[in-house]
Order: C-alpha cells, then structure tokens, then sequence
C-alpha cells in the first residue's frame, strides 16, 4: 500500500493481485428479456429463428405493399406452394394476402404485406425474419412456370 499527501488529501493506492469476482446470480435464477425501447406499448417478436417462421394472411394491414419472395417449392404433389421470404418483425410487417393468377404455361404469385393496425403506437426494430406462407393451387403446377408478382 502506497500513501501519498496531494494538496492535503491523503491518497491511498493497494495493489493485491487479481480483482475480485464478480457476483453471479445463482443457477436456478429465471433468465428475464430486457427491453430498452420504452417506446414500445407491445412485444415485438425479436428471436431469431432457424427456419422460415409459418405465417397467414391476415387480411387488414395498412400501408400495404408487394414483396419479392426469394423461393416457391410445390408440396403436395404440385397442389400447393410454399413461399419463402424476408420480412420485418411483426405487428409491424405482416402478410396481408396473397394472390395467385394461375395460366395454362405459368402460376403468378404476388405476396402483399403491410403494418396490422395494432402496431400504430409501436416502436419496430430493423430486423430481418425468413417467414413462409403456403398457398393452393386451381390445378396442379405440372410443367408451368412459378413467377413472382412483385418484380417488375
């Protein structure tokens, strides 16, 4: 221990090794979300998922837009279709609907998002979340051409 007088102030300095420890909460203890947004009046989805999270339309979003899906894959021996895509957290971004223009050479499908109107006092993170919606076809795809309404 070192003492030094520095304007009429004794200082006191130790050096002893390594510093203590900090305290842990034991290992029973329940592991509680944090939230520092105290904007938000609602939860917002926020864990990340490994796979697409399954969605429906919900049909009563505003500000309601096209998105670009990133893949459509026939199920059920071509009757129906499951679309992948990249969207925001809900309330904030969700399906609305979905429509399917169905030709003897193609299949259009065209995803509709937009904000539920829940979400119109709530503060919405920027993250991206893989969601899927599968949708039935008149006739089976066969041979015919998966498009996506949203590109140009």
């Amino acid at each position: 221990m070192t003492a030094t007088l520095l304007a009429g102030c004794l200082v006191l300095a130790t050096s002893c090794g390594a510093p203590a420890p900090a305290k842990q909460a034991p290992a029973s203890a329940p592991q509680v979300p944090v939230t520092t947004d105290p904007v938000a009046s609602g939860p917002a989805e926020t864990t990340p998922t490994k796979s697409p999270k399954p969605v429906k339309p919900t049909g009563d979003t505003i500000n309601t837009h096209k998105v670009r899906w990133t893949k459509a894959q026939p199920t059920s021996h071509g009757r129906k279709l499951k679309l992948t895509w990249w969207s925001g957290v809900a309330p904030c971004s969700v399906l609305d609907r979905v429509k399917v223009k169905e030709t003897g050479k193609r299949v259009t499908v065209t995803l509709y998002e937009g904000t539920a109107p829940k979400a119109k006092d709530v503060a919405c993170i920027m993250i991206a979340v893989e969601k899927t919606t599968t949708v039935k076809l008149k006739s089976p795809l066969g041979k015919r051409k998966v498009v996506d309404g949203a590109k140009p």
